[in-house]
């Protein structure tokens, strides 16, 4: 998907990859930061959420996105098992030109399982760069 704000279009959608936690991270992480998470309950919400974002951050690497705004909306679904394919996409729900340099993006993120129901989702609001616009020459 990297694109300059005027390439995006309302509707969109990209893939922003996919991810599995195993049951030895879904273990190392309830040990440390959710000691009272029974393992039999799937994946936490808090972990969840670490995999929409490490999958975000690696898929926007090479976007002209320049600054996230802010995280909103989350919900979570359901809680998948250790070891389920999460695959990640984006959903261009808005836009809105600042100027002639830039743009804010609004989007929603899901989190699907295997069999394509609804994990995990988020609305973001991100600034893109626009595409210079090109001006006559002066005489």
């Amino acid at each position: 998907m990297p694109a300059a704000f005027d390439d995006l279009w309302i509707g969109q959608v990209a893939s922003i990859g996919a991810g599995v936690i195993s049951q030895e991270d879904l273990a190392a992480f309830c040990k440390t930061y959710a000691p009272t998470w029974d393992l039999k309950d799937g994946i936490p919400d808090a972990l969840i959420f670490t995999l929409w974002s490490r999958l975000e951050t690696e898929a926007s690497q090479g976007w002209p996105q320049t600054k996230r705004l802010a995280v909103d909306a989350l919900r979570w679904s359901r809680n998948p098992p250790p070891g389920e394919l999460l695959r990640g996409r984006l959903t261009v729900m808005g836009k809105d030109a600042v100027g002639d340099t830039k743009g804010v993006v609004i989007a929603q993120h899901d989190l699907l399982d295997e069999a394509g129901r609804l994990v995990f989702s988020c609305l973001t609001r991100s600034v893109f760069q626009r595409l210079p616009i090109a001006k006559p020459p002066l005489d």
